[in-house]
């Protein structure tokens, strides 16, 4: 086990450049089950969830190599086993999205119930209601299901809910499905997009990308060819926000400006700006951190919402800026109960946070943060939030159970280091090697 050791109090200044978007990621690589061709996907990030992964698709029978930096070369050849590796998939809360490629490509699928973060119950009621339209049979038991499905074939589908997983599923398992699939009530992210525009150019013709109604055509078949991960938008608003609490000023390369939009509106609302430039992103130094009020000097509310509102994977890294900005702010995020259950972390920091409920959080500031000895990391976003924390803080943070920021976060540390953190990891147990002071001059 491994831990960050974090000397807080250093402006960040420099240039930096994101990596793949995590969720695209984890959709557009089990995709490359629904050929038999080679695929190349670039831009990809190596993160730990990308990597586990990639190891249950060996595990099934795909071939599958890094040939460059960011680029992985995918051939789904063989013939696919139908079961998945349960140790494998208890670590990943995307294997669900095995289930819609390997139905369509192999007729059946073993799938032990997914994993992941802890940030609260993510039903799976959707993915099975949706799947069943298409055609499959699945049962459940003994912490797995089984599907299967001799045929798919199109079907009109309404999703109760915008979800992001259910709709991932529906379009995979839809593309090679005989008919018309027309998938109302669609979640758009820009990862279901990257989504989208990959099947397509593999050969899929799915209509109405980017917005909430999709109509999918199945085909025959598909062949192979190219993907492109775009810019983790979730990497961009994290280090936006390490920018700002620390003083700094960044320039954030190949950023994808277009889907920053409400990430700009909601930021703004606490004082923090910054500037498009082509396609980087320009955070500058010593901004406002001034929560805005709504009208009447009501305290605002920044509510997690489906795309394109604020996304709920940034709650935790806005919640952890408004620590330093004057004024206070709720946060609201209806979608997971124990998304805020690290807030007594930056409490034991010094910040002023009121836990109203499971859902809700409001944030008092500014208030000075203060290093702390040893505070863990429950999930890959909170960890993150966490991190920024101990970079504004005063003195020294141990933040332990990093492998959930691993897990969503490429090279992180060495990130940070380079524009001015300092940053040393280490083994559980072990004092730094070298003093922390010369990490950021590695």
């Amino acid at each position: 086990m491994q831990q960050f050791v974090i000397e807080g109090g250093h402006p960040l200044n420099g240039e930096i450049t994101v990596g793949g978007n995590k969720n695209a990621a984890l959709k557009m690589l089990p995709a490359c089950l629904l050929t038999d061709q080679p695929v190349v996907l670039h831009n990809m990030p190596d993160i730990g969830d990308v990597r586990v992964l990639a190891e249950i698709m060996r595990g099934l029978g795909v071939v599958i190599d890094w040939i460059a930096p960011r680029t992985m070369r995918v051939h789904a050849h063989n013939a696919i086993s139908p079961r998945v590796d349960a140790r494998l998939a208890q670590k990943l809360r995307a294997s669900i999205v095995l289930a819609g490629p390997m139905l369509a490509r192999c007729g059946e699928v073993y799938l032990p119930v997914p994993g992941g973060d802890a940030i609260g119950e993510r039903r799976l009621d959707q993915h099975i209601s949706a799947l069943r339209r298409l055609g499959a049979e699945i049962q459940y038991a003994d912490g797995a299901f089984t599907m299967k499905a001799p045929e798919l074939r199109g079907a009109d589908i309404l999703l109760f809910e915008a979800s992001v997983t259910a709709t991932e599923n529906v379009i995979m398992a839809a593309v090679l499905a005989k008919g018309t699939t027309v998938l109302k009530n669609a979640a758009s992210e820009p990862h279901v997009q990257d989504l989208c525009l990959m099947l397509n150019n593999l050969g899929a013709q799915i209509e109405g990308i980017g917005s909430n109604r999709l109509t999918i055509q199945g085909v025959e078949k598909l062949h192979g060819g190219e993907g492109r991960v775009g810019a983790d938008f979730m990497e961009v608003g994290s280090y936006i926000g390490a920018a700002a609490m620390t003083g700094g000023s960044v320039l954030i390369r190949q950023a994808d400006p277009q889907h920053l939009e409400m990430i700009g509106l909601a930021y703004e609302r606490l004082g923090v700006r910054f500037e498009v430039q082509g396609q980087d992103v320009y955070v500058p130094a010593q901004q406002a951190l001034t929560i805005v009020p709504d009208l009447g000097n009501r305290i605002p509310i920044l509510k997690a919402q489906p795309w394109p509102a604020f996304p709920p994977d940034l709650m935790s890294i806005a919640l952890v800026m408004a620590t330093q900005c004057a004024g206070s702010i709720l946060f609201h995020d209806w979608m997971y109960e124990s998304r805020f259950f690290f807030t007594d972390k930056l409490s034991r920091m010094g910040a002023r946070i009121t836990l109203c409920d499971p859902h809700r959080v409001l944030v008092q500031g500014p208030t000075a943060l203060k290093g702390a000895p040893n505070i863990s990391s429950p999930d890959i976003r909170a960890g993150m939030a966490l991190l920024l924390a101990a970079l504004a803080a005063r003195g020294e943070t141990r933040i332990s159970n990093i492998q959930q920021i691993d897990k969503g976060y490429e090279h992180v540390e060495e990130k940070l280091n380079a524009l001015g953190a300092n940053i040393v990891r280490v083994n559980i147990g072990e004092m730094p090697t070298e003093p922390i002071e010369s990490a950021r001059h590695r």
